[in-house]
């Protein structure tokens, strides 16, 4: 028991420490066979991380971890990503969660799906982003920001609505803001870059094994609660237009 204790906690280490465990890596293979091949290990393992409520998942052969939600000692705050990405209000912050959403979207459509392109390009994320947002403000209806909920989707597509498409004509000199759409989706690429869920060349987004293992077990994992949300928003929108 102690020498599994000791392995479960060797593991652990790694895992907060920021490291992938993997089958494929010489320095941490004997961990990923030692987790999967000791039942007390694995057990132990995955108890304490459940208990620290911290996410284990896998992909090609690579172990992974993520806060869960609401973990405010592992994960992020709204107030810490706000900070973290220079955004005061609200709806911009809510504007950077949806831009993330769409760009899982741009891999995957269902849980059982296969990945459906190798990277996605700045340009269709945001043409992808008008699209869904301009559901939203499709409605006949007239708003302005300050009757609107700083927290709502009608606020999201407000803001996305009164950006201009880019602060330059040069793509180089653009770079992540508040003062424009591309703006924008840099500030949601260089999070989920700096997060090792992509990885940025130019203008396209190439989507890491980080991100295969946590976006192939979102729709399942803890209800898929931002998904959830985000769709239903999305599809009572869509009846609202039609009843229009």
């Amino acid at each position: 028991m102690d020498k599994s204790m000791d392995k479960a906690l060797d593991i652990y280490s790694a895992l907060i420490s920021g490291k992938t465990i993997s089958a494929k890596d010489k320095e941490t293979s004997e961990l990923y066979n030692a987790f999967y091949s000791d039942s007390e290990v694995y057990d132990i393992t995955t108890g304490l991380l459940q208990r620290l409520n911290l996410k284990i998942y896998e992909y090609g052969e690579t172990i992974f971890i993520t806060a869960g939600t609401g973990n405010k000692v592992f994960g992020y705050t709204n107030d810490d990503l706000k900070k973290s990405l220079g955004l005061r209000l609200n709806r911009e912050l809510y504007l950077v969660y949806f831009i993330i959403y769409e760009a899982l979207l741009q891999f995957y459509k269902t849980s059982d799906a296969y990945q459906i392109k190798d990277y996605v390009r700045v340009d269709e994320l945001i043409e992808a982003v008008s699209r869904d947002l301009g559901r939203i403000s499709s409605v006949d209806e007239t708003y302005s920001q300050d009757e609107v909920n700083d927290g709502s989707f009608k606020a999201v597509a407000l803001l996305w609505d009164s950006l201009p498409p880019m602060i330059s004509e040069d793509r180089d000199r653009n770079k992540a803001s508040r003062g424009s759409r591309m703006g924008y989706v840099k500030l949601a690429s260089n999070l989920l870059s700096s997060e090792g869920i992509f990885t940025v060349v130019d203008d396209r987004m190439y989507p890491t094994d980080r991100f295969h293992a946590i976006a192939e077990n979102y729709f399942e994992d803890s209800t898929g609660a931002l998904y959830s949300f985000l769709s239903e928003q999305i599809n009572d929108t869509e009846e609202d237009n039609k009843d229009a």
